[in-house]
């Protein structure tokens, strides 16, 4: 298994058949794809991509901390979900924050990866939510020192 920075375009496989299954390619392109501040992170066994997380220089309002990242387009690809992949790729990308000094990370997580991200010590703050076409979100984050 191996962990490497990848472009945002190399991202669009795996967060259309997780993601946005279904719906045109062009809905795997997020606003801030190809900001300075964004990485992208891509999980490879062997030369196949599995996994992605993408990490953005984002602020969410509900916290005060200044110097915010939100994860977005974390995903693994189905035959290698609960394998431990998905937890190296939010390590990958907290390590990352933490260099660059974040004080909080945050994303909108779907109502069935919640338990997945509690195990990894993130916590919900406020009511779920809906986000259109894709469905019921909470907004979970971890401060990190």
């Amino acid at each position: 298994m191996t962990i490497k920075k990848i472009s945002s375009v190399e991202t669009y496989p795996v967060r259309h058949e997780v993601l946005r299954n279904g719906k045109p390619i062009e809905t795997c392109q997020f606003k801030g794809d190809d900001d300075e501040n964004t990485t992208h992170f891509g999980l490879f066994l062997e030369d196949k991509l599995v996994g992605i997380i993408s990490v953005f220089k984002e602020n969410n309002n509900l916290f005060s901390e200044l110097n915010q990242f939100q994860i977005r387009g974390m995903a693994v690809l189905e035959e290698f979900q609960g394998k431990g992949f998905g937890a190296e790729l939010v390590k990958e990308a907290e390590n990352h924050c933490i260099n660059l000094n974040t004080d909080l990370i945050w994303f909108n997580a779907r109502e069935n990866a919640v338990p997945f991200y509690e195990k990894l010590d993130y916590k919900i703050i406020g009511d779920s939510f809906l986000i259109s076409d894709v469905g019921i979100h909470f907004a979970m984050y971890k401060k990190i020192h």
